[in-house]
């Protein structure tokens, strides 16, 4: 049975936060909502959860999945950041951007890019997930809450509730998020001299970044 937490969205109530990091810790998948869509997100660490994630989002091991980190500090561990990327990673962070960079052996190997060992990481600024993730304690994986064989993200939590009651652990109500996506950054060119790249234009401005 899926528990649902209605939580303020400026001031979410730690004492619901913390049962629901506690269904995560436990190995289960939940819907939360971010700065640009409601996503999935698990454990990092826990192989079936990221299996039962996949499977909930109907994607396969080819799938890239992101990692939402609570600070730099946090995405410097699970990536090699040098000083240029560094500098941009700090002006964007908090916020609806994802960067793709080049995984740290933190990362476990079945998580980054099979071919290019990378992966996309992001630092939210939504006030609910910042304090989830502060409980949990850790990254969490994730990836946008679409429904199988659907186009368009779920944006409200009933509606959440009504399509997955029976996949979730847990779901985690903020009100409504922003539809757009996050601007997607190839940051890896960097480290060899060369440019960030927009992979996607979404709710971040690049512009602000000089890009």
């Amino acid at each position: 049975m899926t528990q649902f937490f209605q939580v303020h969205p400026d001031n979410p109530q730690p004492r619901l936060l913390k049962q629901a990091a506690a269904l995560l810790a436990k190995g289960g998948v939940a819907a939360v909502p971010t700065d640009s869509s409601y996503a999935l997100v698990c454990h990092l660490d826990d192989k079936a959860a990221a299996d039962a994630l996949r499977r909930i989002r109907g994607v396969d091991d080819k799938h890239h999945l992101t990692l939402l980190c609570r600070d730099l500090s946090e995405l410097s561990a699970y990536a090699r950041v040098d000083n240029r990327q560094f500098r941009l990673l700090k002006a964007a962070t908090p916020g609806p951007f994802t960067f793709i960079l080049e995984a740290s052996k933190e990362v476990p190997r079945r998580l980054s890019h099979p071919s290019r060992k990378t992966i996309g990481l992001r630092v939210p600024a939504h006030k609910t997930l910042q304090a989830l993730l502060g409980l949990h304690g850790a990254p969490l994986l994730a990836t946008t809450l679409i429904p199988r064989d659907a186009a368009e993200p779920l944006n409200d939590a009933n509606d959440i509730r009504d399509a997955m009651a029976h996949e979730l652990a847990a779901i985690v109500d903020a009100g409504a998020c922003h539809l757009a996506p996050t601007t997607v950054i190839d940051l890896t060119a960097m480290a060899s001299g060369g440019e960030a790249v927009i992979i996607r234009q979404g709710r971040g401005d690049a512009a602000l970044l000089g890009l």
